[in-house]
């Protein structure tokens, strides 16, 4: 009887330890990501692995930055794909043209090539991106940063939007950050930030977690935005059509080789010793602020379509100095400043100052001759509006004392003076005023002034 109970004992205990209810429930996995090896620490590079399941005949994806899945990274996933949906596709449309040539740069400086998604999310890889703290370019340096790592900005240039020379100073500065926080998240929020914000963010709250430090609100939102930011980019860019971006048409890569200007040098010269079209050579060289490569700068480097260098140089040789950029000579006046005379020109007074090495305005003196540049198709249309200055002219009969005088009507200019007109046509001003009847010196454009002058002094 006893062994019969036992016997019944055993077998409902079997059974009950096989029910579902009495198994072990498996715990559901955490949420995927990926950390560094002990060798990856090292170099600061993450194993090429993938977070993501993939499935049978799928490309496996891979990353080389830590990719974290949580519910941050999840929402701008979602946020790119609906809310700026139009904008994401037009940043995947542009990823085309600088992420090979990024990517690059970014190995050659030892550094993880998904960073180029930062670059993404700060500009959507638009050069000319200037935003509110005045950050400027691809890579949205503020100057003094951008200066820090040796990008030059000045009236003529803006290396802040070169996307190779940005690239090289980006991953510099990149490096620099990896090496003070060794957490790849901490860098780009360091980049975002600053460096000393994410500091002091580390010694008050005692972690190096960036995804603790996001849950305080010492950290403003937009550096607690940018690294799930960063991560939904790169998962998205990696994978567009998984999340919807099937139809984006990739721009080409830019390709470009670069030749050195001894000189200032007008960019449609450029254009045509390229036998290119000039908006081309603007496009490649976006750093360029004006109509012309910089002065008083030997040997700059300008980009031009790529197989084009041979037959620059064969015309670019053929130029005469002269023929490279337009310069007019002015001599200065009495009572002129350099802001006239910039007016005058449509021209800058910092140009004018550094191409003639005027260190101080005010020190002008009459008399003295200063190079003014012009871009050619302004030029040509000033010597135009020159020659038509003396314009409606009609007969009048001098008097006794006024033989060979002629009558002429002056239509005053933007920026003319009296003491301009007086000047040009070898005029007294008072005499102006009196065949004008004006009691002032106040005069406006598109007034007809009657002016008295030599038949011969008429152009």
């Amino acid at each position: 009887m006893k062994k019969s109970l036992w016997l019944i004992g055993i077998l409902f205990f079997s059974l009950v330890a096989c029910s579902p209810h009495f198994l072990k429930k498996e715990e559901t996995p955490p949420l995927q990501s990926l950390e560094l090896s002990d060798q990856s620490k090292k170099t600061g590079v993450q194993e090429e692995r993938t977070p993501l399941e993939i499935g049978e005949g799928e490309k496996e994806i891979t990353f080389d930055i830590p990719i974290v899945i949580n519910d941050r990274v999840e929402y701008f996933i979602e946020y790119f794909k609906i809310e700026h949906r139009k904008a994401f596709a037009r940043w995947l449309q542009r990823s085309g043209k600088y992420i090979p040539m990024m990517k690059e740069l970014l190995r050659d400086n030892g550094l993880p090539e998904d960073l180029v998604y930062l670059a993404m999310i700060e500009s959507g890889f638009n050069p000319k991106a200037y935003s509110r703290r005045r950050a400027s370019g691809p890579w949205q340096f503020i100057f003094q940063t951008g200066k820090r790592y040796g990008l030059v900005v000045n009236w003529w240039i803006d290396e802040r939007r070169d996307p190779e020379k940005s690239t090289i100073a980006a991953a510099r500065y990149l490096k620099n950050l990896y090496d003070q926080f060794s957490c790849w998240y901490l860098a780009a929020a360091g980049y975002n930030a600053g460096e000393g914000k994410i500091s002091r963010a580390i010694r008050r709250y005692r972690t190096g977690d960036f995804w603790e430090l996001s849950k305080y609100r010492y950290l403003k939102m937009e550096t607690k935005n940018f690294v799930p930011k960063m991560i939904a980019a790169a998962l998205i860019a990696k994978e567009p059509k998984k999340y919807g971006f099937a139809d984006i048409e990739y721009d080409e890569p830019i390709r470009y080789e670069k030749v050195e200007i001894p000189d200032a040098t007008d960019l449609r010269v450029i254009a045509r010793c390229c036998e290119f079209d000039y908006s081309t050579i603007k496009a490649l060289n976006p750093e360029l602020r004006r109509w012309c490569t910089p002065p008083n700068y030997p040997g700059y480097q300008v980009k031009i379509p790529a197989g084009k260098k041979e037959v620059f140089f064969q015309n670019f040789s053929q130029l005469k100095p002269s023929e490279r950029i337009t310069f007019r000579c002015h001599r200065v006046r009495m009572g002129e400043t350099l802001s006239h005379i910039a007016r005058r020109y449509r021209t800058g007074v910092r140009p004018i100052m550094q191409i003639n090495h005027i260190r101080n305005p005010r020190h002008l003196r009459a008399g003295t001759h200063i190079i003014i540049p012009i871009p050619a198709d302004k030029a040509l249309s000033l010597k135009k509006k020159e020659r038509k200055r003396k314009v409606e002219v009609k007969r009048w009969k001098p008097k006794k004392d006024e033989a060979s005088l002629d009558e002429i009507f002056y239509v005053v200019k933007e920026g003319d003076t009296l003491w301009d007109i007086a000047l040009m046509y070898n005029l007294d001003i008072e005499e102006i005023k009196c065949w004008n009847n004006i009691r002032g010196n106040l005069i406006h454009p598109k007034d007809k002034l009657l002016l008295k002058i030599k038949r011969e002094e008429i152009g």
